[in-house]
């Protein structure tokens, strides 16, 4: 399969694994399992197309609101995940990030995310990244403070501040020149952002679909790169077809 030109980074939003599970009479652990399952096919797909950074929406700061059980299975659900899936991912070089506020999970699945981190670290293929314990607008405000701590110590001047300082403070700076999206995609039908990648994604194409999460397959992925190849992206510029 060919490259992909230009689609360096893919950000998903794995929405519907309740609603998928509910469909089919099944507790709701079903489906997270489910959509579990389909990360490694879509996270290989991804890269059979080239694409170079792959950030899936795991887990919300929003998330710890829900039931006790649920929390409970999807803190659980990387040590399933890595158990199962790291001789496959290792085997296609594929490298792992965890992106997320790591010291507020349990100590169990915070060690198992640091050892896959760990084990991964000098693979030069795909960065399989999840956003774990993830909120943007929490990010955001983790910059903010960081500048601020610097300008009171007088290591920065306030009329340094500008975009690229802020995109440096954030928890994507670490795949430059790919910190930013190039496309969003959200399964189940819902049309949101849902505090995800607020700064990264001001300029990040959109696509969403009706499938739910363990739904969403190789051909499906495939789809939505053509919708992005259709699309011009013009940063808020105009270019020789505008005049």
């Amino acid at each position: 399969m060919s490259e992909v030109k230009e689609l360096n980074h893919l950000a998903i939003i794995m929405d519907g694994n309740g609603r998928w599970a509910k469909k089919r009479h099944m507790p709701r652990f079903m489906g997270h399992k489910a959509g579990m399952d389909n990360v490694e096919k879509i996270a290989l797909a991804a890269d059979e197309l080239g694409i170079k950074v792959l950030t899936l929406y795991a887990f919300s700061t929003e998330n710890w609101a829900r039931p006790k059980d649920e929390v409970n299975y999807l803190m659980n659900l990387p040590v399933k995940f890595f158990d199962k899936f790291m001789p496959r991912l290792q085997a296609h070089n594929v490298k792992v990030n965890i992106m997320g506020y790591l010291d507020e999970l349990p100590e169990s699945t915070r060690n198992v995310v640091e050892r896959a981190m760990k084990e991964t670290a000098n693979n030069t293929g795909l960065i399989l990244n999840f956003a774990f314990n993830y909120g943007s607008r929490k990010e955001i405000v983790s910059a903010v403070k960081k500048i601020a701590e610097k300008t009171a110590a007088g290591e920065l001047d306030p009329s340094a501040i500008d975009e690229d300082l802020v995109s440096q403070n954030l928890m994507t700076a670490q795949f430059a020149p790919y910190s930013d999206p190039d496309l969003l995609i959200r399964t189940s039908g819902e049309q949101r952002i849902s505090n995800f990648l607020l700064w990264q994604l001001a300029y990040s194409e959109l696509a969403f679909t009706d499938k739910a999460w363990p739904d969403f397959d190789e051909k499906d992925l495939a789809d939505m790169v053509k919708i992005y190849q259709g699309r011009h992206r013009r940063f808020g510029k105009l270019d020789e077809t505008d005049s």
